[in-house]
């Protein structure tokens, strides 16, 4: 079926949902590091207890993934994954600052992460649903945009509810209530921009109604949905082994960002001696205004995105992005000016707004038609499983090689952003072509 062009408010509207998603993996990706020490957590425990997020992403994906593909009714494919997941997600939201011991953080985010993938994964397949081929780049850069929108806000809100509204309680190891205030607000934020693209935005039913009912009767059952996931993997386009490696190099890079980044600016920035002084906590803050930083250059680059990608090929522009979070992450290790930080943060959104957007307009093109979902889900695997890999293993590489240097284990990650750009370099990006294998 060949797809209309749609209008900028109707691309709009289909992606607004993601301001929500990203809301509430922003105030994870910034403050549950804090959260987990402020619980009693060590430097060396912080990548185990992360392990939910990408466990959760290597499961539930490639299966909600396949349900969407074989989903039909009264809210249509996508959407009702994403009424679910944006419910339970909120619910985690609300209770997560209110742990009161580590096995009930790491346990809220599991549920929190599983929920969030609920929602987000069909969020990509849903361009390659609504959009005709030309269009694509401008779906996935409309999501980047929102979600550099989203997660300034979540980022940047603990900064502002202290500094700026006079919000203030916590200290020692509680949890402070500027961060609680924040988990509160983005429950009502997620639900609210995924009910709004829910509302706004009708999806295209199947184009063979009776073919559709048939391939979703043969798809009944765990045995048959995990046949038809292995069958998937076994026949994955080459383009999307290509950038396989690329994914997995990106995201152990980014992996090391975001376990460590708002502990080591504390510490090593603000000179926090542990996390019961009161630079500690302001050491987070400032780290989660740099979250903030990077997002609002995400936002603006969004924009940017597509006519460099027209220009240069998708494949040249994301490598060029890579390097330039690169050069943001590096250049940590010689800063000791908080100013300076966001600087750095320049880079990071340059290169996060590409990561968001490139690589799946580039797959997206190379999918065989009717599997977009499960293939979207299975890309997912190298985004999780380096993560798994950092989580298992980077605790004994902080605990023996790094000393728990929590700067180090920054800098890493932007060694790992150079590979990346470099590998980026090997992908075939045809946007005409059909599958290859």
């Amino acid at each position: 079926m060949n797809r209309p062009r749609l209008s900028f408010p109707q691309i709009w509207n289909m992606s607004f949902g993601f301001l929500g998603i990203q809301f509430g993996w922003g105030l994870q990706m910034a403050n549950m590091s804090a959260i987990y020490e402020y619980l009693g957590a060590k430097p060396e425990q912080i990548p185990m207890l992360w392990l939910a997020a990408p466990l959760t992403g290597l499961l539930v994906q490639p299966v909600i993934g396949h349900m969407s593909d074989r989903t039909w009714g009264p809210l249509g494919r996508r959407r009702p994954y994403f009424l679910v997941g944006a419910l339970l997600a909120s619910g985690a939201l609300l209770l997560m600052p209110n742990a009161s011991a580590l096995w009930m953080a790491a346990g809220l985010l599991w549920i929190l992460d599983a929920s969030i993938n609920v929602s987000m994964e069909p969020f990509r397949a849903f361009v390659a649903d609504m959009l005709p081929p030309e269009q694509r780049t401008d779906g996935f850069a409309m999501q980047s945009l929102f979600i550099g929108l989203g997660a300034v806000i979540a980022s940047a809100l603990p900064y502002i509810l202290t500094n700026y509204l006079g919000v203030t309680g916590g200290g020692g190891h509680a949890i402070p209530l500027n961060v609680k205030i924040s988990f509160y607000v983005g429950a009502a934020a997620f639900l609210g921009a995924v009910l709004w693209t829910i509302v706004t935005t009708k999806e295209y039913p199947p184009e063979d109604m009776a073919a559709f009912e048939a391939a979703k009767a043969r798809s009944v059952g765990l045995a048959a949905t995990s046949r038809e996931i292995l069958e998937a993997i076994g026949s994955m386009p080459t383009v999307m082994k290509q950038l396989a490696l690329v994914q997995v190099c990106t995201w152990f890079g980014l992996f090391c960002m975001w376990l460590y980044f708002g502990v080591a600016v504390a510490r090593n920035v603000f000179g926090a001696p542990d996390e019961a002084s009161p630079l500690y906590r302001e050491g987070v803050e400032w780290a989660g205004l740099c979250f903030a930083m990077y997002s609002v250059v995400t936002f603006a680059f969004s924009f940017v995105l597509p006519r460099l990608a027209a220009s240069l090929g998708r494949r040249h522009t994301h490598s060029l992005c890579l390097l330039m979070g690169a050069a943001g992450l590096l250049s940590v290790a010689v800063i000791h000016d908080k100013n300076l930080l966001l600087l750095s943060m320049v880079g990071v959104g340059i290169a996060w707004a590409s990561i968001l957007s490139m690589p799946y307009a580039i797959l997206s093109g190379s999918l065989p038609p009717g599997k977009t979902g499960v293939y979207m889900g299975i890309f997912n695997f190298f985004i999780v499983l380096p993560e798994i890999a950092a989580s298992l293993g980077f605790g004994w590489v902080m605990q023996h090689l790094l000393g728990n240097n929590r700067l180090a284990a920054v800098v890493a990650g932007g060694v790992f952003l150079m590979i990346a750009a470099g590998l980026t370099q090997l992908v075939r990006d045809d946007p005409g072509a059909a599958a290859a294998r």
